[in-house]
C-alpha cells in the first residue's frame, strides 16, 4: 500500500512560525528596525485589510534583499542547525523518522520561504513545496519566483508534483485555514495532531 504524506511547516511540525524567527536569526539589528516599521501593514493583516502575500514579500525583502544567495544558505544552515531541538515538535520528528519510506512518499508544503524550511526537509528526507525565492546572478530579488504556497496553491503544488503518480492512502497534516485545500484533498486529515 502506498502512501502519500503532506505535512503544513509552521505551526504543524513547528512550534513557531519559521518566518520571524529566521529573519531575526539573519539580522537581530535590521530585523528591529524592519519589524516596527512593519507594524501598521501587520495589524491591518490581522484585519484582514492587507494581502498577506505583499506583507510578507515586503517584510522579507526589507531584510534580504540585495543579499547572496552563498550568504543566505549560509545562515539558513545555521538557523537549522541552532533551532531543530527547539524549534521543531518532538513527537512530529518521532512520526516522520518512523514512516516507511519504501512504501511512501512525504512532501513538507509550507507558504515559509524555500530558503530557510530546505534544510529542514533535507535533514528529515522529505521533498519540499513551498513558496521560492527569486535569484538573480546570485543575488536574492526581493521577489518570490512561485506563487505564495497557501490555501489553493498548496493543492496546486501537490498536484502538480504528483502528476500520474497513484497512491492508495492520502494523508494531510494542517493547522490553519491556509491548509483547508490540502486536507480536503487527502483521504485522511488530521487538524493539529501534533500539539
Amino acid at each position: 500500500m502506498k502512501k502519500l504524506y503532506l505535512f503544513d511547516f509552521d505551526g504543524t511540525l513547528t512550534h513557531k512560525d519559521t518566518m520571524f524567527l529566521y529573519l531575526k536569526f539573519y539580522s537581530p539589528s535590521k530585523y528591529w528596525v524592519q519589524f516596527l516599521k512593519h507594524i501598521p501593514l501587520f495589524i491591518l493583516l490581522k484585519l484582514k485589510l492587507a494581502d498577506a502575500e505583499k506583507v510578507k514579500k515586503s517584510f522579507i525583502a526589507s531584510i534580504l534583499k540585495g543579499q547572496s544567495q552563498t550568504k543566505i544558505e549560509g545562515k539558513s544552515k545555521a538557523f537549522f542547525e541552532e533551532n531543530l531541538p527547539s524549534v521543531f515538535r518532538q513527537n512530529a520528528l518521532d512520526f516522520i523518522q518512523n514512516m516507511d519510506r519504501e512504501k511512501s512518499d512525504a512532501y513538507i508544503v509550507s507558504a515559509s520561504l524555500d530558503i530557510w524550511v530546505k534544510p529542514f526537509a533535507e535533514r528529515l528526507g522529505i521533498k519540499l513545496l513551498s513558496t521560492e525565492a527569486e535569484f538573480r546572478n546570485g543575488i536574492f530579488t526581493g521577489n518570490f519566483s512561485t506563487k505564495n504556497c497557501n490555501g489553493i496553491e498548496k493543492l496546486n503544488r501537490i498536484k502538480q508534483a504528483i502528476s500520474g503518480q497513484k497512491f492508495d492512502k492520502k494523508i494531510a497534516f494542517g493547522d490553519t485555514s491556509g491548509d483547508k485545500p490540502m486536507l480536503n484533498f487527502a483521504d485522511e486529515s488530521y487538524f493539529r495532531f501534533f500539539h
